[in-house]
């Protein structure tokens, strides 16, 4: 169930708590990974966060937004 390019499982396969996990994990990583890793560890990490992203919005289209985290919502704040 991994990819042809070795670098994970496909998301699909995934349970949602597992999911959830790898998302969180890519999304505590992402400033010492932009800030201090190579281009293809940055490369690696774009390509897998925007893999798991793409799924959980699939699983998920009509997922609760926050309106104060819309442009509107964010312009009423002012």
């Amino acid at each position: 169930m991994t990819h042809g390019d070795g670098h994970g499982i496909d998301p699909d396969g995934l349970d949602e708590e597992t999911l959830l996990d790898e998302l969180q994990h890519l999304h505590d990583t992402r400033h010492q990974t932009f800030r201090h890793g190579s281009d293809d560890a940055l490369e690696a990490h774009d390509r897998r966060t925007r893999e798991l992203e793409t799924e959980y919005l699939r699983r998920h289209p009509n997922r609760e937004v926050d309106p104060a985290r819309t442009r509107s919502g964010a312009r009423d704040d002012t």
